[in-house]
């Protein structure tokens, strides 16, 4: 039995974008529960997900963003390979930009199990995604979380060299 490396999980996600007044905007989402309610800054994320063992990534990653947004983009052909990115040493994140349209205010999250309040041995439901927002460059790299902002470097990368 090998007792060296694990498998590193794999989550897949989507970077919905558009383009308003010229500019190009990112389409993040904020957690939900308890716990993030408070914070902001550092907080969002790109609509992900963990990978099934025998499913093709960007369909996992459309079916998360459909999960935590209500969004159904899984007729989008047009997919732009931002890349893999390490999260830690367990995780590792592949994201796709997919140009479109959506309106923040109709998100419909999948909702989770959480222990709330921790140590309490009460389980309840919070929605996944408490709500989701179009921002530009300079607000999106600072909404996003620390450990993806090399997914909006890749983006805006990709824009620049389009």
């Amino acid at each position: 039995m090998d007792r060296g490396l694990a498998m590193p999980t794999i989550s897949a996600g989507i970077l919905l974008f558009r383009t308003r007044n010229a500019l190009a905007e990112v389409f993040l989402v904020h957690p939900g529960g308890p716990f993030w309610a408070g914070k902001d800054l550092g907080t969002w994320s790109v609509p992900k997900g963990i990978v099934g063992a025998e499913e093709d990534e960007l369909a996992a990653a459309k079916r998360e963003f459909l999960e935590e947004t209500g969004f159904d983009i899984s007729e989008t052909a047009d997919a732009q390979d931002l890349g893999r990115f390490r999260q830690s040493s367990a995780k590792t994140l592949h994201v796709w930009a997919i140009e479109g349209d959506c309106k923040p205010d109709a998100v419909k999250s999948n909702s989770v199990e959480i222990e709330w309040p921790p140590k309490s041995g009460v389980r309840r439901q919070f929605p996944e995604i408490d709500r989701g927002e179009w921002f530009d460059h300079v607000e999106a790299m600072q909404r996003i979380t620390r450990g993806q902002r090399p997914v909006l470097e890749a983006f805006y990368g990709y824009l620049k060299s389009g």
